[in-house]
């Protein structure tokens, strides 16, 4: 029997008891009597969880189940859950992932990275550091898998390197850690902006709609609170894989050269190159200060205010105004532009449409109030400090993510964690913020983050060194999440613990019958 014969036999008996358990729940169970559309809108949960998880249908597919399945069983309007699908952080993850494959197009991207690598040298420190660096700053802007993949063959010639000169014995534990220095780093980057990783853009998305009267968190504000995590992290893994990996001899430096030599290779920057990245530049500037920054004593206006209706202008504005840019800047060939139609064919859709999915689910979530439902259930919760509550959620998402898709159940848990924090009336941002980090966090098996996949995947390391490396790099990350949430966040974005917020009581308001 042939591999895809037999994948198609396990993925029908998949979708077979994903239907099962949907079926048994909409016949034999009633959570809340009086309200069926919240045991319905339980149901479909559980439905595309399963799929999501077993991959039993393309991601993609599953995501469209709440079109479907909402109206009817008379939980929401046909029109009302279409909408979902479709909105700015869409249009922000569209227009900021055309600029990365028009990086990668225009190989920009290797450029970027092998600057670095010839700038910071060939010591076994400054190796890992260069490639945690470019690795770390390179997924703050585009695909973490994108990036992975990219730097894994700049790994391999520099371990080769080494290998020829200092022989397999001696480096062979450095190319293990180096391996793990790209995965992890791709991770712990991504954070740091919104559009660095999936979930960052789902939880902006569900909480405006969960929260409609709530505040925008714009790309300034979430930059300016996850970068710092971003580079504590980071640090700490730089030190810790070093400790763990770095040579067991003395070897000499990797000269400068090699590094110098293969960026020489790239040749002259094209004039490609040159307007990608100041169009790049530009993105990124104008993401950042786009609403003003408020940094304590300082309070940086951002450029939104020079127009008459700032509020009209959102992040996903800035993306497709850069991307159109890019469709219409010429490039050194004749009657052609920096990108063409073709790089939309690249677009990860199933990703897009995992949004959209998320996002209908998170609607079904608040109007069926089985939100609410489910954040009764946790309602004991209450009875935690604050900082036991934030660093508990965020230990639990950093663990459910070491063996499931991070968007995916982002996506599922963020509408769960609003109903908690309605229900023992805490300000949501102070466990909807670390739980979303957290889901990013995932470092200790090859199935948690794609990065981690693709290095596994070279056959250079065994699933050990991953869990014996990540275990620790987990625990740090989520205890500066948690520390961090509590206090820089909490200045941030303007949150009390002790508060429950006006806007999220008006949202109680508007919901209950």
């Amino acid at each position: 029997m042939s591999t895809l014969e037999q994948k198609t036999q396990i993925n029908l008996k998949l979708i077979i008891i994903g239907l099962l358990v949907f079926f048994g729940i909409i016949f034999f169970v009633d959570l809340q009597p009086g309200k069926p559309e919240v045991t319905y809108t339980a149901a479909i949960a559980l439905l595309m969880a399963f799929w999501w998880v077993t991959e039993a249908l393309p991601i993609g597919v599953t995501s469209f189940l709440p079109i479907i399945l909402f109206p009817i069983l008379g939980v929401l309007d046909g029109k009302a859950i279409s909408n979902a699908y479709i909105n700015y952080v869409i249009f922000l993850f569209i227009g900021g992932f055309i600029m990365a494959l028009a990086m990668e197009k225009w190989d920009l991207h290797r450029r970027i990275a092998l600057k670095v690598l010839s700038i910071v040298g060939g010591s076994p420190f400054m190796i890992l550091l260069g490639f945690m660096f470019s690795s770390a700053f390179l997924s703050m802007w585009m695909s973490n898998t994108a990036t992975a993949m990219m730097m894994l063959p700049i790994a391999f010639s520099v371990t080769t390197a080494l290998e020829e000169v200092h022989g397999e014995h001696k480096i062979n534990s450095f190319a293990v850690g180096l391996l793990l220095a790209i995965a992890y780093a791709c991770s712990i980057g991504g954070v740091a902006t919104l559009v660095g990783t999936p979930p960052n853009l789902s939880f902006l998305r569900i909480f405006a709609i969960i929260f409609p009267g709530a505040p925008e968190i714009s790309f300034g504000q979430w930059i300016t609170f996850a970068f710092p995590i971003t580079v504590i992290i980071f640090i700490f893994t730089l030190f810790f894989l070093y400790f763990i990996y770095r040579p067991k001899e003395e070897i000499e430096k990797l000269d400068k050269s090699f590094f110098k030599e293969k960026y020489n290779d790239l040749g002259k920057v094209t004039v490609e190159q040159k307007r990608v990245f100041i169009l790049f530049v530009i993105l990124a500037l104008l993401w950042v200060f786009r609403s003003d920054l408020n940094l304590g004593s300082i309070t940086i206006t951002g450029w939104g205010s020079l127009f008459k209706n700032p509020k009209y202008l959102n992040d996903g504005t800035v993306a497709i105004f850069i991307a159109i840019l890019l469709f219409i800047v010429p490039s050194s060939k004749k009657n052609e532009a920096l990108v063409g139609w073709k790089i939309m064919m690249k677009l990860p859709w199933h990703i897009v449409f995992l949004f959209g999915g998320g996002f209908a689910l998170a609607k079904g979530f608040i109007d069926s109030g089985l939100s609410n439902y489910i954040g009764s259930l946790l309602a004991e919760a209450g009875n935690f400090s604050p900082s036991i509550l934030v660093t508990s959620l965020t230990g639990m998402m950093s663990i459910l993510t070491e063996f499931t898709s991070n968007t995916a159940t982002t996506e599922m848990m963020l509408p769960i964690i609003s109903g908690l924090a309605t229900e023992i009336r805490i300000n949501p941002l102070l466990i909807m913020i670390p739980i979303t980090l957290a889901a990013s966090m995932a470092f200790m098996f090859p199935i948690a983050t794609p990065p981690n996949a693709i290095v596994f995947a070279t056959g250079k390391l065994k699933i050990i060194h991953m869990i014996k490396t990540g275990f620790f790099i987990n625990i740090f990350a989520i205890i500066i999440i948690s520390i961090m949430t509590m206090t820089w966040g909490a200045f941030i974005f303007d949150i009390d613990p002790t508060v429950f917020p006006d806007w999220a009581e008006k949202t109680i308001t508007a919901v209950t019958p």
